[in-house]
């Protein structure tokens, strides 16, 4: 099994790279198309835990589109042959509170349909104390 095929990580990267735009953007049919219809599809948020394409697709429908802006501190692609990937961001918001760090994790496989994302987490990092 090939690890970071290039021409796999090229395809992951465009991705991700269109994920993110449809993200900060709130393209909420874009990010729903984005991941897997599928009753076992999850995604672990920072404050909700999802169970299925129904709640993520009511999750995203949901979602105000403010403070949605962030920047990407470290992105990483790690992919396992032709049709399984793992991407791993960290990235840093500004809040009212100061800026917060967080990070994310998806994990993606080629089907028949193309990439979905099938599993996702995001959470955030505790403020420093000082």
């Amino acid at each position: 099994m090939l690890i970071n095929d290039p021409a796999i990580v090229s395809e992951l990267s465009e991705l991700y790279r269109r994920y993110e735009t449809a993200l900060v953007s709130n393209e909420v049919e874009r990010l729903i198309a984005m991941f897997w219809t599928s009753p076992h599809t999850v995604r672990f948020g920072a404050t909700e835990n999802l169970h299925g394409i129904e709640e993520i697709v009511a999750f995203r429908k949901g979602r105000s589109p403010a403070n949605l802006a962030r920047a990407i501190d470290r992105l990483d692609i790690l992919t396992f042959g032709d049709d399984f990937a793992e991407i791993t961001v960290e990235f840093s918001r500004l809040t009212p509170g100061g800026i917060a760090h967080g990070r994310q994790s998806q994990t993606w496989v080629r089907l028949p349909e193309g990439w979905r994302i099938v599993a996702a987490h995001v959470s955030f990092l505790p403020a420093n104390k000082t």
